[in-house]
């Protein structure tokens, strides 16, 4: 059998990736999460191995890089997560829905 180190199931049966880097840029501060095979539609947990950099602007939005792919990472109403969303945060729950390009915060742990 052949195991992928960089995907993880946990006991729920949700994948939980760790993330590669974090770039805060002036408009957007991206969360890079590589190359992952996960499901067009379902939820995974990611795992904050690079924090957000605490002198980060609070209100700047949010993007997922998912395999080579960046998309806003939104609130479940659809407004934007801003790093104050998700400073401090070690694990995020996210909806990823490929076909409408949506990705959804979910739950966050702070730490």
């Amino acid at each position: 059998m052949n195991c992928n180190a960089n995907i993880t199931i946990n006991a729920g049966g949700e994948p939980y990736i760790a993330n590669t880097q974090v770039v805060v840029g002036a408009d957007t501060v991206n969360i890079a999460l590589g190359w992952r095979r996960i499901q067009p539609i379902g939820k995974f947990i990611v795992r904050m191995e690079n924090p957000i950099p605490s002198d980060a602007t609070t209100t700047l939005p949010v993007t997922l890089t998912l395999n080579g792919v960046t998309r806003p990472l939104l609130l479940p109403n659809g407004n934007a997560v801003t790093v104050a969303d998700i400073l401090n945060v070690s694990v995020m729950e996210i909806l990823n829905d490929k076909f409408n390009g949506i990705l959804a915060l979910l739950s966050r742990t702070i730490v």
